[in-house]
């Protein structure tokens, strides 16, 4: 025996008002906090006190004379 799906055409109707109303819904969305939040793509600012809690790197012990390094 076979089975019978039946999908109602209001129901088709529904899905896709649906799909539409979240569709621009969310592109209406994504545009507005594009304008209130925009993205600032670079290096992150270290948290307070982060930068502190770090040792200085120790000193270099390399000759600075150009000459010796030919």
């Amino acid at each position: 025996m076979g089975m019978v799906v039946v999908i109602s055409l209001p129901l088709i109707l529904f899905c896709l008002l649906l799909g539409f109303g979240c569709y621009f819904f969310g592109r209406y969305r994504g545009r507005q906090d594009v304008r209130t939040h925009s993205q600032i793509y670079g290096v992150p600012a270290p948290p307070p006190g982060a930068a502190s809690s770090y040792p200085s790197p120790p000193p270099s012990h390399l000759k600075s004379d150009v000459a010796s390094n030919v």
